[in-house]
């Protein structure tokens, strides 16, 4: 009887609510990926169509993509900092490909003015704020689950269940 009021004081329970919360956190951020990741088809082929356009930074783009794809995304990566980190170089990656994209479409008002190229821009900066969000969420919850498995006395409950801190996302949200 003890040891069955004492645990809820301990944060047995809190330890297994918190990790619930950065996986799901964690799959809104996989999923707006994701997203992302399934507009670029879309996006090299709209552009393809530009006459004279830069094959190099459209090439930029499907190589950083495929890195992406390439990596294998579970549950398991919140575990993982290295995983963690090669998933964010990936990401990072595709980031920096697009903004260069999306800089030298600049150059090309025929294509800028294009309905099809409109909308995908506008669902990919929808999509890019859609990540930011995530990321934060995850940020945060991830920040709340380090506090239960490092504060007493429910880190009691969290060495209990053998759940250890979690390396959280490196970059900014607006920098992925």
């Amino acid at each position: 009887t003890l040891i069955a009021c004492t645990l809820p004081a301990c944060g047995y329970n809190e330890v297994i609510e918190r990790d619930e919360d950065v996986k799901a956190a964690w799959s809104e951020v996989e999923n707006q990926y994701k997203r992302r990741a399934d507009l670029i088809p879309n996006v090299v082929k709209t552009v393809k169509g530009a006459a004279d356009f830069e094959k190099e930074t459209l090439q930029g783009v499907v190589e950083a993509r495929s890195k992406v794809s390439q990596i294998n995304v579970d549950s398991s990566i919140i575990d993982d900092p290295a995983k963690m980190q090669a998933f964010e170089k990936a990401q990072t990656g595709l980031s920096g490909a697009l903004s260069k994209l999306m800089m030298v479409v600049e150059r090309y008002p025929e294509l800028k003015a294009t309905q099809s190229f409109r909308d995908l821009q506008v669902q990919l900066e929808g999509t890019e704020n859609r990540i930011a969000v995530a990321r934060k969420r995850y940020i945060e919850s991830v920040a709340a689950y380090n506090k239960v498995v490092l504060l007493f006395p429910s880190s009691i409950g969290a060495s209990m269940r053998g759940k250890e801190t979690r390396e959280n996302l490196k970059g900014k949200a607006e920098d992925a």
